[in-house]
């Protein structure tokens, strides 16, 4: 059969419309071989009018896989009780011939996934509608924006993508987009109860010569939503085609206390880090992906998406005040996985609320003390549970398109070390730094629970589609043409006394970014230390009695910021063993200051005498000249 006579055979007269006017032959063909080979009922096209968008919405919610909220817009979503995470095992990239991505990526060889996936989605969609869905991943009308189009059966990821992601319909009518376009390929499968049945045949599948995604068998949308990680694992091999970054970064805009400029810092930290929290300190331009491109000498960067996927958990009046207004108020989100009781949704962490002892969830019907078939405890809602919302709902949302990029931060969780936020010594250092982040895992991945302190490059180890040494080299190049690099910073907001307790509030994290703005903008000077630049004491004083109206007693401070040799030679020893194992080829600039921050350290403990060295000590404390420099 032709490609004109799929289509007609399964689009209406009104969706056949709307796709021939787009003039995309490639884009055709991709649509007619997804209708040959899952063979839905019937097609619907959506342009992204109000119209189509308005549809998508009722059709969730016609459909079961949405359920309206007692307010205007809200509605929830349950994802199967086994299918709440990303799945790092099923998720693999399909390479071709003698290539390989190395030990530390999941792949396989093209011929094999391809037939694998083949007989997992094939005849997947009978009885059901495809839905079509055209996106920009990046501002239209810039040098960011890429076309995707979503080919899925479920209508909650439709509606998913219509909240995340501008409408990019008009992209394919672009010449550029035949050559190429990023395409997602998504069936739930066949449903038992709502949910999606055979989770044993749950496969994402990242086709990185076609630049295509599949995803069978799952709803939680880190594994179907593939404009969002699935298509970032497309973004960072195109990055590195080209010479710019694909990141997992927040963006965030601080405006100086001056009134008269708005630093903007991007920011990578693995799930359950601070990432989202960060963002909305003070103005948020995006919470999770950005691309970042240079010109001119300056870095700038862009959000690729234009909505938010948040972890719900914790999220209340005191943490999250932006994100919690927009919650309890109403407005078109999707909460995921949480506890409904009576079309209001309670979630663990919401604050001073009066949790009900009965009501539904992602376990079903839920009461309190229940528990799962392994005897386990059910929480009111998932550890991992969302919520769906536009930025532009946030009223500190900057609506900025593209930002010149002030400053980075990487940022990891452990309690044991390093101190809270310290500035890196240059470009080389910062992506150093970046390459070794390392976290405690987190609910936000299948099976996490019981593994151990991970090191996670750039909070991107699950999503790079090239070997991590070359990701790596990508970084270092980046900065070679850069004029003014970007700042670049590491935090930590976990660590914790002996007795375990945390050292810090969770909203001291706003001091340590507002000392960045004023150390960018040479507000404030540092002391030097073997593994960066810290505070002064004075400056974090006023910092937080201006921020958090607070006091901050020099026994915080010293104890925060010491450095402790034992803790960080073996940060360096793991990522040693982390480099020598995950790849082959570690650029000579990593395995270069690997020897350098080692030394340093050494010859503080030898200069001070101690283990544990008081921040204060370092007052006169300097650093090789050529470590501070970019290069």
């Amino acid at each position: 059969m032709s490609v004109d006579s799929i289509l007609e055979s399964r689009l209406g007269p009104e969706s056949l419309r709307k796709l021939l006017a787009l003039d995309n032959d490639p884009l055709n063909a991709v649509i007619a071989d997804a209708i040959l080979q899952f063979q839905p009922s019937s097609v619907f096209v959506s342009s992204g009018s109000p119209e189509d968008l308005h549809r998508v919405r009722v059709q969730a919610m016609r459909l079961g896989e949405e359920k309206p909220l007692i307010f205007r817009g809200h509605t929830v979503h349950y994802d199967g009780y086994e299918d709440q995470g990303r799945d790092p095992e099923n998720t693999k990239f399909l390479v071709t011939g003698e290539d390989s991505l190395g030990p530390a990526l999941n792949w396989v060889n093209r011929e094999e996934g391809i037939a694998e996936i083949d007989q997992v989605m094939n005849g997947i969609m009978r009885g059901k509608q495809m839905v079509v869905s055209f996106y920009s991943l990046g501002p239209l009308g810039t040098e960011f924006a890429i076309p995707c189009v979503q080919i899925t059966d479920s209508y909650y990821v439709a509606h998913s993508e219509d909240i995340l992601y501008r409408q990019g319909g008009e992209l394919f009518k672009t010449e550029a987009s035949k050559e190429q376009f990023f395409a997602f390929l998504h069936s739930a499968g066949a449903l038992k109860n709502g949910v999606s049945r055979d989770i044993d045949l749950r496969r994402m599948f990242v086709d990185l010569n076609k630049n295509a995604v599949y995803s069978a068998n799952t709803q939680y949308a880190g594994n179907t939503v593939a404009a969002k990680k699935l298509a970032h694992r497309l973004a960072i091999k195109k990055a590195s085609q080209e010479d710019w970054l694909a990141e997992h970064f927040l963006i965030t805009g601080s405006p100086s206390y001056e009134g008269n400029k708005t630093t903007y810092i991007a920011g990578a930290f693995p799930s359950w880090c601070g990432k989202t929290s960060t963002s909305m300190l003070f103005d948020v331009v995006g919470d999770d992906l950005a691309h970042v491109r240079k010109k001119a000498g300056r870095a700038y960067a862009a959000n690729v998406e234009k909505g938010m996927f948040g972890v719900i958990k914790d999220v209340n009046t005191e943490d999250d005040p932006y994100i919690n207004e927009i919650l309890v108020n109403p407005g078109e989100i999707i909460f995921s996985n949480v506890l409904d009781v009576d079309g209001r949704p309670f979630w663990e962490g919401m604050g001073e609320v009066d949790i009900p002892l009965r009501g539904v969830n992602h376990s079903g019907v839920w009461w309190k003390g229940k528990k799962d078939s392994k005897k386990k405890l059910i929480p009111i809602s998932h550890d991992n549970a969302r919520f769906c919302v536009s930025l532009e709902g946030l009223k500190n949302y900057d609506a900025k398109q593209v930002v010149d990029l002030d400053g980075i931060i990487y940022g990891g969780r452990n309690s044991k070390r390093p101190v809270p936020v310290s500035q890196l010594y240059g470009w080389v250092h910062g992506v150093f730094s970046g390459a070794t982040i390392e976290s405690e895992p987190t609910a936000a991945t299948v099976g996490a629970a019981n593994a151990e302190v991970i090191m996670n490059p750039m909070a991107n180890k699950e999503f790079v589609s090239i070997p991590i040494g070359t990701y790596l080299q990508n970084h270092i190049n980046f900065g070679r043409d850069l004029k003014e690099p970007p700042k670049i910073f590491y935090v930590n907001y976990f660590l914790r006394d002996d007795s375990g307790k945390f050292m810090n509030t969770k909203m001291d994290k706003k001091v340590w970014v507002r000392w960045m703005e004023r150390r960018i903008c040479d507000k404030v000077g540092a002391y030097a230390t073997p593994t960066g630049f810290i505070p002064k004491y004075e400056d974090l004083v006023e910092l937080f009695k201006k921020e958090l109206t607070a006091t901050y007693s020099k026994e915080d401070y010293e104890v925060q910021f010491m450095t402790h040799v034992p803790q960080l030679l073996e940060k360096l020893n793991i990522a040693e063993r982390f480099f020598k194992k995950e790849t082959s080829v570690v650029p000579k600039e990593i395995s270069g200051m690997i020897e350098i921050q080692r030394g340093l350290i050494l010859e503080a403990k030898k200069m001070f005498g101690e283990n544990h060295i008081s921040p204060f000590k370092f007052e006169n404390y300097q650093v090789p000249e050529s470590l501070t420099k970019p290069f």
